[in-house]
């Protein structure tokens, strides 16, 4: 039974590779773990087309939405490793939901390959207008004098957006109550409303709200300013050094994906990002771009998910 495994799987490979123009009718789809809408769609759809175009192949997107993240995440894990069905992956999901809760119905030690980074993307703090603060130091005075009457939003518990606030608090001695949504999408219009008046969240969903007056942006939270983002101060310049949260937007494949099929996705997925239209429509959303190879993408897994196991246990978070 093994011989015919292996046999199987270096089967695939080969007729992947090699049967030209048979092998490139597959189609391969992107599942997204969150709704249309919010940084994680945007990211698959970025690279859809261009993707489809390096490779000779269709590529479309599926949205997988459900379980906080965990329901799409759960479906490539199992997913037959045959090149065809990738993940487009949200950091919070990837190492902060398994940060709570550790029987989540996937193993990122193991169950994926890493394939391409799409998508650096530092957290910004949003305020509603009616927070009487324009700068992190005036929030946090703001906070002590008023603690536990701030709500703070997140796509859902164990988002980055989520633990990032936590580490704030922690940091900052601050008492904020948190108010979990079904992703960024309904986060944000309840910010918008005042429903709930912070959110630390990736900038592309919120920044024309901003522009628009209906938002306040207050910090970066990345160890630099962003050139999309000239006039927002970094963590760091408000008085918070060594402070930096930044989510990133990637693609896995399931773990067992030959490896001739593994390095024609790679290839294919940093040629795309590499790109100057890529970078530019990334960029003008807040996001910076970096390629970023396999084993590096893997060794950042492992360390931001031990970096947020620590914050969870400090922070005492408990999973829904």
């Amino acid at each position: 039974m093994r011989i015919t495994r292996r046999g199987a799987v270096a089967g695939l490979a080969t007729a992947f590779i090699a049967r030209g123009a048979s092998a490139q009718s597959n189609t391969i789809t992107l599942v997204v773990p969150t709704a249309p809408a919010g940084t994680t769609d945007f990211a698959a759809r970025l690279l859809a087309e261009p993707l489809s175009r390096q490779l000779g192949q269709p590529v479309v997107v599926e949205n997988k939405a459900g379980a906080n993240g965990a329901l799409g995440t759960q479906d490539v894990a199992r997913a037959r490793p045959d090149g065809t069905r990738l993940l487009v992956q949200y950091s919070g999901y990837h190492v902060g939901s398994p940060a709570i809760v550790p029987n989540i119905g996937y193993d990122v030690r193991k169950d994926f390959a890493p394939v391409s980074l799409l998508l650096d993307a530092p957290q910004v703090v949003f305020l509603h207008p009616s927070v009487p603060a324009n700068t992190v130091q005036e929030l946090v005075a703001y906070t002590k004098a008023n603690p536990g009457k701030m709500n703070y939003a997140s796509s859902g518990t164990g988002s980055l957006q989520h633990l990032g606030t936590e580490l704030l608090k922690l940091r900052t001695g601050t008492d904020m109550t948190h108010v979990p949504y079904r992703g960024t999408g309904p986060a944000t219009q309840d910010l918008i409303s005042g429903r709930v008046q912070m959110m630390m969240t990736t900038p592309p969903p919120l920044m024309p709200f901003v522009r628009e007056g209906k938002l306040k942006a207050l910090a970066i939270t990345a160890g630099t300013r962003h050139p999309a983002l000239p006039d927002v101060p970094t963590l760091a310049e408000s008085g918070l050094p060594d402070l930096e949260v930044v989510g990133w937007f990637a693609v896995f494949a399931p773990a067992g994906t030959p490896a001739p099929v593994l390095k024609r996705l790679v290839e294919a997925c940093n040629a795309v990002v590499d790109t100057p239209d890529f970078r530019r429509r990334a960029e003008e959303q807040g996001a910076i771009i970096r390629i970023m190879q396999p084993a590096e993408m893997q060794a950042r897994v492992l360390r931001e998910l031990d970096e947020w196991t620590r914050v969870v246990r400090e922070a005492k978070i408990q999973p829904d």
